[in-house]
């Protein structure tokens, strides 16, 4: 079957931009012209492919079309030979990507590609490959060393944490040293219900796996932030803290504990080609800014 790619474009402007309006602005045509193909498209289908609500959401069916689309473009402008086109927009890649390598690491890789326009997903190093098993990405950056079906895998290296906690806070609940006992009571950050990280350091440092409380703290920045003022402690990336040490406004729980996080990138197999000068700089960038990986 085959389907006007206007017809995609506009199904995949409006579930990029939420609204048929944006859509119409973004392909510099009308809201009715874009009305009529995303009507075209949903009769040729059989099926709904977008909930008209505000913002307007895709369906499964839409949610695999719309990405198709999106393959559709970065694999054609591949074999043009140049990632933006004369006279086109750029090519658009989704990525599921951890927050923290988004605010460490990452951004020097994505701006070394200025050809491509990203949509970043959000998620745990320890999830972030659900998103490839699901068909919702072309890549990620993921904490798991064995490729999804269908994927290409390349080791980064590691992303450094450090669990730290401001001078008063330490003093405070671990006056007598960082033990099992006062880690069970003493407040921590976790990141989102999936963040493991905190737990597996203190079975790390402890060999107990207590149920501290917790604040949840989905930014982080503001992880950062909450440890200085206080309100708990939290696994930090060394990098976004080790000024914060030095200088005192921050103690490590356990200076000779860090913890070494491996992150891999993933890309499907059928995009590998088209996303080889992304993975390039994917790649170059790690190899300055995280530890080696494992063995080299």
């Amino acid at each position: 079957m085959a389907i006007d790619p206007t017809q995609l474009a506009a199904l995949s402007a409006i579930l990029r931009l939420g609204s048929f309006d944006a859509a119409a602005s973004n392909l510099n045509v009308t809201p009715s012209a874009i009305s009529q193909r995303l009507k075209a498209l949903e009769e040729q289908v059989g099926a709904t492919l977008v909930n008209r609500s505000h913002p307007c959401t895709a369906t499964p069916l839409g949610a695999r079309l719309a990405k198709h689309a999106e393959d559709v473009a970065l694999l054609e402008a591949a074999a043009l030979g140049d990632i933006r086109r004369d006279g086109s927009l750029p090519a658009r890649l989704t990525l599921a990507v951890p927050a923290d390598s988004i605010a460490t690491w990452l951004l020097p890789a994505l701006a070394a590609v200025p050809g491509m326009l990203f949509d970043l997903r959000v998620d745990d190093q320890d999830t972030a490959d659900d998103w490839l098993k699901r068909g919702s990405v072309s890549a990620a950056v993921t904490g798991h060393n064995r490729a999804v079906t269908g994927c290409d895998l390349h080791p980064l290296g590691a992303l450094r944490y450090v669990a730290t906690a401001s001078p008063a806070f330490m003093k405070r609940h671990f006056p007598a040293g960082v033990t099992a006992e006062t880690l069970a009571r003493a407040p921590m950050l976790t990141f989102t219900p999936k963040d493991q990280l905190q737990a597996r350091w203190i079975t790390a440092k402890t060999g107990t796996s207590p149920s501290p409380p917790s604040h949840q703290m989905p930014s982080t920045h503001a992880f950062v932030d909450a440890v200085l003022a206080g309100m708990a402690w939290g696994m930090n990336p060394e990098t976004l803290v080790r000024g914060h040490i030095d200088s005192g406004r921050l103690v490590a729980l356990d200076a000779g504990l860090p913890m070494d996080v491996p992150l891999y990138w993933q890309t499907t197999r059928v995009m590998a080609p088209a996303l080889a000068p992304l993975t390039a700089a994917i790649l170059a960038t790690a190899k300055t800014h995280l530890r080696p990986p494992c063995g080299k």
